[in-house]
């Protein structure tokens, strides 16, 4: 592996150790790696998720873009502002922080080694601001980061694929082994990018939306004419259709949003 940095205290973490790891994750956001749709949000400010000791941060901070640090550990929050002199550490929950005010209602690239423990709640968060953030990148456990990114057919494709899909291209970009982390977790972890597509409506109630997904994969081994049966009206012609034979897994972006719409026509 590459170069290493000593880590601080744990605080409970799995610190990132492997400087030229952390620096090909802090590139994933730059211009040069971004996707050709994406390449116009290569200059945009920067919002780290758990910054932790900084391993992250001093290649962000090194990348030339304005860089905030969003931190709720307080013991991490004075060890970042001892080592990195003009850092700016937001000391916050990243899950209770109204994102509109940090960079004034300006739209920013999301990225973070985020905690295992509540890595889907962020992305969950991500999805309420997606018009603020276009760009998401980081490291999370493989397992939620192949999640994500797995096509309908996947056995690990369920709901925050299908509500990420919706408005973000998502591609599933490396795996960090688990030696590279002091101390080392018991698995594997993936890195992702996430970057905002054209999409503006999807041209149904999102709630509704929503509740066929999670209603569709809430019992994801039975047939969707199942899983669905009490949302279905009882002379529905949709009840003869060939797609309630599916598992919800077999389903795409553009299937749930029809079976929605056709669902909730009335």
């Amino acid at each position: 592996m590459g170069a290493k940095v000593k880590p601080k205290k744990s605080l409970g973490q799995h610190f990132l150790n492997d400087l030229e790891i952390a620096k090909r994750i802090a590139d994933t956001i730059q211009p040069d790696q971004l996707p050709a749709s994406a390449k116009k949000w290569g200059e945009l400010p920067v919002v780290e998720v758990g910054p932790g000791m900084g391993v992250l941060s001093r290649f962000l901070k090194d990348n030339g873009r304005t860089v905030k640090a969003v931190e709720l550990d307080e013991e991490s929050v004075e060890f970042l502002h001892k080592v990195f002199t003009g850092l700016d550490v937001v000391h916050a929950d990243f899950l209770t922080l109204n994102l509109n005010t940090i960079f004034d209602n300006t739209s920013f690239a999301l990225i973070g080694n985020y905690p295992y423990n509540i890595s889907s709640q962020i992305f969950f968060k991500v999805l309420e601001y997606r018009d603020l953030i276009p760009v998401v990148s980081g490291m999370l456990q493989k397992e939620v980061a192949q999640r994500i990114c797995s096509k309908p057919g996947s056995k690990v494709y369920g709901i925050l694929s299908v509500f990420l899909q919706v408005w973000y291209d998502c591609e599933y970009l490396f795996d960090v082994p688990p030696g590279v982390f002091s101390p080392p977790p018991k698995v594997t972890s993936g890195v992702l990018r996430l970057t905002r597509n054209n999409r503006v409506s999807i041209d149904c109630d999102e709630s509704h939306f929503k509740n066929v997904v999670k209603t569709a994969f809430g019992q994801r081994r039975k047939t969707l004419r199942n899983s669905l049966s009490s949302l279905l009206p009882p002379d529905s012609a949709l009840r003869n259709d060939p797609v309630l034979n599916l598992r919800p897994e077999r389903l795409g972006v553009e299937d749930f949003i029809s079976l929605t719409k056709e669902i909730y026509k009335n």
